[in-house]
């Protein structure tokens, strides 16, 4: 026995909000990655955090088994705390790779309800991008040509912690949320179906929105600077710290790094933390 699963994180959300009385968000997978492997040539569980320990459980406890017999190590390129999905990546990588240990290949929404148990989930290991109720776990909606954009990742600074930060949102006195709700989100979901131009319109839309209620430092210096350097628009972690600058899906790469020196030198407050891509989300097993 000798497997690696790998689930993407993401770069915040493409949009996040309240519609009807419920939460959504949809997810914005990119190429950095947490990875799982298990094997017999393993000793024990390596790199587990507290969430993922519990994922690992759950997983257990769905297929009616009292204890793991393989080695699992787990290891990320995503930060914590900063809202690219690190949590949920941990988690999803951790259920898909018990269940496949033990001859089963868990299906997205089986993991998802193992993760809803845990916290509120972001669904990157769902094989596209998605719009769903990340309390419930319900899928809302697809978007299986979303385009390819190049994204640039800055952090603002600090942690956000994203579970008591749902809950205070969660309080039906919370005004922020209610202003949230009020958003004319029906004029947005359209956006998500066309083509990159619009799905951009539809990220900063909601970004920009999302900045009245958890203020990011240098979000509006941050969109100016980003589309001067020729980006389509701006994505952000709704639950957290980062900001991405969305690039058309065909823009070479030169012309990438050259757009986040530019970026770079207009907001030197923000700290730089890669250039990525978005991809359709998904878990990857070799």
């Amino acid at each position: 026995m000798d497997m690696t699963v790998r689930v993407p994180g993401s770069c915040g959300e493409l949009v996040q909000g309240w519609m009807d009385g419920e939460p959504f968000l949809v997810t914005c997978p990119i190429e950095m990655y947490t990875t799982v492997r298990v094997s017999d040539r393993i000793e024990g569980l390596h790199g587990l955090g507290r969430k993922s320990l519990r994922a690992l459980e759950l997983t257990l406890e769905f297929f009616g088994k009292e204890s793991f017999p393989w080695g699992m190590e787990l290891t990320s390129e995503l930060p914590h705390g900063k809202g690219m999905a690190s949590s949920s990546a941990d988690i999803a990588a951790v259920a898909a790779a018990t269940g496949l240990a033990f001859g089963r290949a868990l299906t997205p929404q089986e993991i998802l309800a193992i993760a809803v148990r845990i916290e509120p989930t972001d669904g990157v290991f769902f094989p596209s991008v998605v719009r769903m109720n990340q309390v419930t776990g319900t899928i809302l909606e697809a978007y299986p040509a979303m385009p390819r954009f190049a994204i640039a990742v800055f952090d603002t600074g600090g942690t956000v912690d994203t579970v008591a930060l749902h809950r205070s949102r969660s309080s039906l006195a919370d005004g922020r949320r209610r202003a949230i709700a009020e958003r004319p989100w029906c004029d947005v979901f359209p956006l998500l179906q066309q083509d990159a131009v619009a799905v951009a319109r539809a990220a900063t839309q909601s970004a920009a929105w999302q900045d009245d209620v958890l203020p990011k430092p240098q979000f509006l210096p941050f969109v100016d600077a980003a589309k001067r350097a020729g980006a389509l628009g701006v994505c952000a972690a709704h639950s957290g710290t980062v900001l991405g600058a969305l690039f058309p899906p065909e823009l070479p790469e030169p012309a990438v790094e050259r757009a986040v020196a530019c970026i770079r030198a207009d907001v030197p407050a923000l700290a730089f933390l890669c250039r990525t891509r978005l991809r359709p989300g998904g878990i990857d097993v070799s």
